[in-house]
């Protein structure tokens, strides 16, 4: 009981301290540039570009605008659009090669984001074969998007982005990085088409983004557009070669500056999410089982806005049924794999509670085998990992209710959470409480320090105990191009209270012909945070790579060459006894066309100190293992109507030899919006103990209706656990931000011959409502 009190008193001090400290900050809100007072665009100019400074007028709107696609509003007409965007690549500097306009507006409700995109080529050249929401393929086509910093603090933002259908994605923006794609805000958009290109209009509400409201406020933006038929980047602003692509581009420190915007005051912003909820599931697995049985639940979310930029939200008998499987993964390693959170309670936010990011995993995860991680590659532990809370051992357990407080309070970033988990009879989970409390300030330009708390009051490690991990953690980046940082956390639990720290230092040099890294990690053999991630232990690793970039200036096939080595040792901490050892090469050709070529190269040395079971019946003893293997990929590039990875991989593995072949991240559009999308992984492992082949096949296949309605299904086969898997999934956005899931899960067993027998399955009707006040 200690433990849920001090979680609760937590989560009341963080409001308490986030509204005193709101209060004091909001008089020192100021309404220029960081470089001080910046000209001002005079209507009808919308852009200025002075002194490398780029400022952009903010229109104010005398009534909404009509958001159709259209632009034939007398907006358009009466200012000149916001233009001159530049490459990053591939001709760096150079103006965009396509004519491209854009005009930012707003009214008392909505910021307006609309574009004009000129095509040189008729439509059906154009790159748009998606029309899904928050899908990775939207970033491989034609698209054009808008990072607004709302704080103005250069790092932290609210990313929107669209294609020539409509389709649309959502990103949050933590530290000029770490996107999170699952974050799901209220926002419209619609596409149109013109002779000669096509156009967008976003319309976005103030009430789905944190801000200081006011008067004449500023704000930082960068909008980008992307050719994807010409793999081609192009920004407002002038960004390095080094920060273009799919995956980047969020360099806020480089934004333009939004001025003239004058921001509503605080409403009551509440946001009420109530669902309905019907299942019929059969569990053969489980004792006693299960047979159809019929159960209904209800229950819901209630986001409410303590200040504008700081909110609170609540959830009551949290559901998470309408939530995709994870993909079979193939793992050859003697550590846990860890697959990525899906769940939308625990993905908002997440990027707050990142902890120790300054000092992260630097290794490349080469893998053994086309499916695993790999052993001589020993990342960072991961202190908040959310899949802890609501699941055990694959079994859902029940989350009873909770809370949350995440967002901004002058240079300071807060987040606190607390939740209770019922009990879950099958795996014998109890009812437990777990809080995370994040504390972390912005400093100098680009830098941030922080703190952090967790706490599980029954810990799975001592029986009436809890367990308890701290930390803190900083990351400081000078200039554009290096990066330091650290963090060192400490966890307690009775039984294990020496040896139980953690911590790590970073440093990334990373310019775009040539770079550095270099980092060093302890993980004591007690560090257990046990709401956090740590799969291996009681081990010091030192970890250091070099690089070489060149871009040929003159070569119409090839935009890139990389050559890069690393060295990694690690040893038992506590004994000094060398228990990994790598040494890596690795050669990248980037074609112009998004195409790419790697080879990697590698030798490794494993000690065993208690013997491996990589397969049922096939052991590998206790010793040392110095092996060697070469892998081989081509990336089709993900703009074509059919890509994917194909790789290959031989060599030795411990005493014996693997050779595995994949093809991964494949998709094949059959229509603009209708793909399917499969991997297959194939590992075969000789060892004097045994033979053994591995096969992993996942098809997916996605068909949109409209870019808020569309069905999926997803099919696995995994030899290793002899089950057959299929999850369909029928999401309609009804109304923005109110959701219909229709949703079928199954697992069969095919060791028995003929048709596979079933261990599970699941419909599930889901139902919910978005009430905002």
């Amino acid at each position: 009981m200690k433990c849920r009190v001090m979680g609760a008193a937590v989560m009341a001090a963080v409001v308490c301290v986030a509204g005193q400290a709101f209060a004091q900050s909001r008089g020192a809100v100021v309404a220029v540039g960081a470089q001080g007072e910046l000209p001002r665009p005079v209507a009808p100019k919308t852009v200025i570009r002075e002194g490398g400074q780029v400022v952009v007028r903010a229109i104010r709107l005398s009534e909404p605008l009509r958001v159709d696609g259209k632009l034939d509003e007398a907006v358009y007409r009466e200012n000149e659009p916001t233009d001159g965007f530049i490459q990053a690549v591939p001709r760096n500097g150079q103006p965009v090669s396509e004519r491209t306009e854009a005009w930012i507006s707003f009214d008392d409700k909505y910021i307006y984001i609309s574009a004009k995109l000129y095509e040189s080529v008729p439509e059906s050249q154009w790159v748009a074969n998606e029309i899904r929401r928050d899908t990775n393929q939207m970033r491989q086509n034609d698209v054009f998007g808008v990072l607004l910093d709302t704080f103005h603090d250069r790092r932290n933002g609210f990313h929107f982005y669209t294609n020539a259908l409509g389709g649309f994605t959502d990103q949050l923006v933590t530290d000029e990085g770490n996107p999170n794609g699952d974050w799901n805000p209220v926002w419209d958009v619609r596409a149109g088409r013109f002779e000669g290109g096509w156009t967008t209009e976003m319309a976005i509400p103030f009430k789905s983004l944190r801000y200081v409201s006011g008067s004449n406020m500023t704000w930082g933006v960068q909008l980008r557009r992307s050719i994807r038929r010409k793999n081609e980047w192009s920004h407002l602003t002038a960004l390095p070669a080094a920060g273009a692509g799919p995956n980047s581009g969020f360099r806020l420190s480089r934004a333009a500056t939004l001025v003239g915007l004058d921001l509503p005051p605080q409403s009551a912003n509440i946001d009420l999410k109530p669902y309905v909820i019907g299942t019929d599931t059969t569990d053969r697995v489980r004792i006693p089982s299960l047979s159809n049985d019929l159960t209904g639940s209800v229950g819901g979310d209630l986001k409410y806005g303590i200040t504008s930029n700081l909110t609170a939200d609540i959830t009551v008998r949290t559901d998470f049924a309408q939530v995709e499987v994870d993909e079979q993964q193939l793992n050859l390693t003697r550590f846990s794999l860890q697959f990525p959170e899906k769940r939308d309670f625990f993905l908002e936010g997440r990027g707050i509670f990142d902890f120790g990011r300054g000092g992260g995993s630097s290794g490349a995860r080469l893998g053994f085998g086309s499916g695993g991680n790999s052993d001589a590659t020993t990342g960072a532990p991961t202190f908040f990992y959310s899949r802890r809370i609501g699941l055990d051992s694959g079994r859902v357990v029940p989350i009873r209710a909770g809370g949350r407080v995440t967002g901004r309070v002058g240079k300071w970033t807060i987040g606190a959470l607390n939740l209770e988990t019922g009990d879950e009879p099958v795996g014998g989970s109890r009812p437990t409480n777990f809080t995370v409390a994040r504390l972390k300030r912005n400093i100098l330009r680009r830098s941030s320090i922080g703190g952090i708390i967790s706490n599980r009051d029954k810990s799975t490690l001592a029986k009436g105990s809890s367990n308890l991990a701290y930390g803190v953690d900083g990351l400081f980046s000078f200039f554009n191009d290096l990066s330091t940082g650290g963090y060192f956390a400490k966890s307690d639990v009775d039984g294990r209270t020496t040896n139980n720290t953690s911590y790590q230092t970073k440093f990334d040099y990373a310019p775009d012909r040539w770079g550095v890294r270099a980092d060093y990690l302890v993980v004591g053999a007690n560090y257990s945070p046990e709401v956090g991630f740590t799969n291996r232990s009681n081990f010091r690793r030192s970890y250091v790579s070099g690089r070489f970039s060149p871009r040929p200036a003159k070569s119409t096939r090839v935009r890139k060459y990389t050559s890069e080595g690393s060295y990694e040792y690690l040893v038992t901490d506590t004994t000094g006894t060398r228990e990994t050892r790598a040494t890596t090469g690795r050669f990248i050709i980037e074609q112009q066309n998004s195409d790419m070529v790697t080879v990697v190269a590698a030798n490794r040395y494993e000690f065993l100190a208690r013997p491996f079971t990589v397969a049922p019946g096939v052991t590998i003893p206790v010793g040392g293992y110095t092996f060697t293997d070469v892998t081989a990929s081509y990336g089709f590039g993900q703009q074509r109507r059919m890509s994917g990875l194909l790789t290959a991989q031989s060599g030795q593995f411990y005493n014996g030899t693997l050779n595995a072949v994949s093809f991964g991240t494949g998709r094949f559009a059959i229509r603009s919006n209708w793909s399917l999308e499969p991997t297959v992984t194939v590992n075969h492992v000789s060892l004097p103990t045994g033979t053994f082949t591995n096969t992993v096949l996942v098809a997916r296949t996605d068909y949109g209706f409209t870019p808020r309605r569309f069905i999926s299904g997803l099919l696995q086969y995994s030899s290793s656990t002899h089950v057959l898997s299929s999850n369909v999934r029928f999401r309609w956005e009804y109304r923005p931000g109110s959701e219909l899931f229709v949703v079928y899960t199954d697992e069969r067993d095919t060791l028995k011959p003929g048709y596979p027998d079933l261990r599970n399955r699941a419909f599930v009707v889901k139902a919910t409502r978005l009430l905002r006040f």
